[in-house]
């Protein structure tokens, strides 16, 4: 099993970044860089590839929309250049307040959009003519544009000729397709107890069609992460209760939320709602304060060693690969060192 954080910025990446060094140092395998609509992920990855020598530089995530199938091949083989080979693809949906509302794109197709954007990478990756006839267009046709478009290849030879790639998802048919196609998963509050009966099926259903020439599955899950005795560390799971409500309550509308719905599959129906209800309302912190403490203590790894240890074999058992920690500690190279040791 690898360890991996979530790069944690606010306002200047530079300052979060410069950790990163220490951190590799310390044993961290994989650190993803988020996009959201904050700064773009690859500015940041390559600034991390200059600064690192070991760590994997993943996105976490890019979405599917913004950028055509060739500039997420030429980003993927860029990074993976001046990185030496460290690079990972994450790609995702994201969800329509950010494609619709910042880069004023239909949200629509995301399954198979992100099906045809796996191929096309792969097939750039390898230097190939890129040639589609999908949602994507490839080249475009004769009686569209000026009719001159030709299939076209990569012109530099890249560092490798597959960079992993990664999905972030977790509606069925998504985490189908990522288990078909996908290098491996990104799924976001991930709960080792219920990962069976919640992705199971879709997992079960990808797996039957993946192809013999791709590796097993990688799967990153995880979540916050402080070792120690007392109340005080149990109340570290408060600072996780704002971004739990952010996600389950905010991000999205009423019927449109994906994380309110994975939250409901696990049994917090109730609860789901009702901070979907308050957060809406502009209610943030009732909304927080009705996050379900056992979904907290499940998805995070927050407590005594021995509780911590036993997380993360449940993670383990669960089939995670590459455990994602979010360090809630005044030294976090301390804490990823530490964890290291305990992962074995």
């Amino acid at each position: 099993m690898k360890l991996s954080m979530p790069l944690m910025y606010a306002g200047n990446p530079r300052d979060a970044a410069d950790q990163v060094a220490a951190l590799e140092k310390a044993g961290l395998d994989t650190v993803w860089i988020a996009e959201v609509y904050s700064f773009d992920a690859p500015t940041l990855m390559g600034y991390l590839a200059a600064k690192t020598e070991t760590i994997e530089i993943g996105s976490a995530i890019l979405n599917v929309y913004s950028r055509t199938p060739g500039l997420l091949a030429q980003t993927a083989a860029g990074l993976d250049n001046v990185s030496g080979g460290r690079a990972i693809l994450g790609l995702g949906a994201s969800g329509p307040q950010v494609i619709e509302g910042w880069h004023g794109m239909p949200y629509d197709k995301p399954i198979a959009r992100t099906s045809e954007i796996i191929d096309i990478v792969r097939m750039a990756l390898r230097r190939e003519p890129l040639q589609a006839d999908g949602i994507f267009k490839l080249p475009l046709p004769k009686d569209q544009g000026t009719g001159l478009g030709k299939p076209l290849k990569l012109l530099n030879h890249p560092e490798r000729s597959a960079v992993p790639i990664y999905l972030a998802a977790f509606g069925a048919k998504n985490v189908e397709l990522t288990a078909e196609k996908a290098d491996g998963w990104l799924p976001i509050f991930f709960y080792p107890e219920k990962a069976a009966d919640t992705w199971g099926a879709a997992l079960d259903a990808g797996h039957a069609k993946r192809s013999a020439d791709l590796a097993p599955l990688e799967v990153s899950a995880g979540g916050m992460c402080a070792i120690g005795e007392g109340a005080e560390t149990k109340a570290l799971l408060d600072f996780a209760r704002p971004f739990a409500a952010l996600y389950i309550g905010g991000m999205g509308a009423r019927g449109k939320n994906f994380y309110n719905r994975l939250v409901t599959e696990y049994g917090f129906g109730d609860a789901a709602r009702e901070i979907q209800d308050l957060y809406l309302d502009g209610k943030k912190e009732e909304a927080a304060a009705k996050v379900p403490t056992e979904l907290l203590e499940m998805t995070n790894l927050v407590g005594p060693e021995s509780y911590v240890k036993e997380r993360i074999e449940a993670f383990r058992e669960a089939g995670v690969t590459n455990l994602q920690i979010q360090p809630a500690a005044a030294d976090p190279a301390a804490l990823v060192s530490r964890m290291k040791e305990l992962i074995g």
